[in-house]
């Protein structure tokens, strides 16, 4: 075991685990931050995605020991009230359907509008491509990530 600062959503947190704790295990069962989901363990289906520094992350994989002093977002900071452009998007598109892989998605989703601002379709398809949803809602993803573009 070994101790770790971590920086998530603007608060530290100090945590006693082992350095190869994947990050998606501190922040569901150490802290408590239920918002980023557990899908297939091995990065494929973006369920878990976060933000480190900024770019999108597969929490799933991630190493604790990797995101120390590393500033972390997770769904829960992405915005205090909900009305981050991509989460009033999502509502306005009626996106989630179960709902499972939405907080993965919508991360995903900032951080492509953040290095691209105006994302073609194809730019979203390749970009969002990492991220499943069983439910098929991918055409009302594409389209809610073109209107919170546009705002």
């Amino acid at each position: 075991m070994a101790k770790f600062n971590l920086k998530i959503n603007g608060k530290i947190h100090r945590v006693d685990v082992d350095p190869s704790t994947p990050m998606l295990w501190v922040l569901r069962d150490h802290l408590d931050l239920q918002g980023t989901k557990y899908g297939c363990g091995m990065a494929l289906c973006g369920a878990c995605t976060v933000h480190l520094n900024g770019t999108a992350m597969r929490s799933c994989v991630l190493p604790v020991s990797a995101a120390e002093n590393q500033e972390i977002t997770t769904i829960e900071g992405l915005s205090p009230n909900g009305d981050h452009p991509v989460q009033q998007a999502w509502l306005e598109h009626d996106v989630a359907q179960c709902g499972y892989c939405q907080s993965g998605q919508i991360m995903s989703a900032v951080s492509l509008l953040k290095n691209n601002p105006n994302p073609s379709d194809e730019d979203i398809e390749a970009f969002m491509s990492g991220n499943i949803c069983r439910c098929g809602t991918y055409s009302r993803i594409k389209a809610a990530i073109k209107t919170a573009a546009k705002q």
